[in-house]
């Protein structure tokens, strides 16, 4: 299908772009990629009046690891975040999970903060970023503030974003230098959505897991961060029976709907599949960074 018609505008700084978000009000959307936006348009699901392109604004993109954080500017693409060395030796998840994203034509063009800012279920950032506790920094004409994932999505398509506001980029604390991670995810073909996901990050120490984080990816209207499942794998060593408990905690948080990826019992199932497989993967990759292997996290 064909999108109704709309203003094209194409500011060069963060400053104008807001204005004009401001001045539009309602009926202005920005525009980052557009890989979750311009479908929508085309199925007559969104009909913004204008369009703000946010391609042109260096300073929304980027990356900066520091000793004690993360900064990703929102317009750093997903191929970006696949190539930086930096971010890949800090947080390896974030490579991980951007490789399976769509494809490499999509991972060129499409944006950290048009993945995490549509609200879409079924984009694979927005868990996890709840995985890694990330925060979300929000500016309008009017000013900023930051929102944790966490709280940010309220459904479907529906965000803590007010009229007029836009993600500019995001703050991940640095994870601890022997964590384990994995971010697993079924899918029917290559670039399709998930028919679930999970993002897990532990870290263990003298043989018992000492902290950890479990999100899930498009088995309900939002990401789920799953905090009794974490808390039935924190202070164990994490064996069979362990990682049970946990899959069974992160399964009873589901609620996804039957659609051409499945059942709601059968992608319920495949969303404890998922945390099975991350937990399994996790725990391995924090031995060999114990140990010094090669998958380990390796300081920078």
């Amino acid at each position: 299908m064909i999108p109704g018609s709309f203003e094209y505008l194409c500011p060069t700084s963060k400053g104008d772009a807001l204005k004009m978000l401001a001045d539009g009000g309602e009926n202005t959307r920005p525009l980052a990629g557009g890989h979750s936006l311009i479908p929508m348009m085309k199925l007559r699901m969104a009909s913004p009046e204008k369009l703000v392109d946010l391609s042109k604004i260096s300073e929304l993109k980027g990356i900066s690891v520091g000793k004690k954080e993360i900064t990703i500017g929102a317009m750093t693409t997903q191929h970006e975040l696949i190539g930086d060395e930096d971010l890949h030796r800090a947080c390896p998840i974030m490579r991980e999970a951007a490789l399976l994203i769509a494809d490499p034509q999509v991972r060129y063009c499409g944006t950290l903060g048009g993945n995490i800012g549509n609200g879409d279920p079924g984009n694979d950032m927005p868990g996890l970023m709840q995985c890694l506790d990330a925060t979300y920094v929000v500016e309008s004409s009017g000013g900023s503030r930051n929102i944790k994932a966490r709280d940010f999505y309220q459904g479907a398509y529906f965000t803590a974003l007010d009229t007029g506001e836009i993600i500019t980029g995001v703050k991940i604390p640095m994870p601890a230098e022997n964590h384990g991670y994995a971010y697993t995810k079924l899918k029917r073909k290559v670039g399709d959505y998930a028919t679930a996901a999970a993002a897990v990050i532990v870290e263990i120490a003298k043989g018992q897991v000492r902290a950890a984080s479990i999100a899930l990816t498009n088995v309900a209207d939002t990401p789920l961060y799953a905090e009794d499942a974490v808390k039935a794998i924190v202070g164990t060593s994490l064996d069979a029976t362990d990682i049970d408990k946990a899959v069974a905690a992160a399964e009873a948080i589901t609620s996804p709907v039957s659609d051409g990826r499945g059942s709601a019992e059968y992608r319920t199932k495949m969303a404890g599949v998922m945390v099975r497989r991350a937990l399994e993967s996790a725990k391995d990759r924090a031995g060999e960074a114990k140990s010094g292997g090669i998958l380990g996290w390796l300081k920078g």
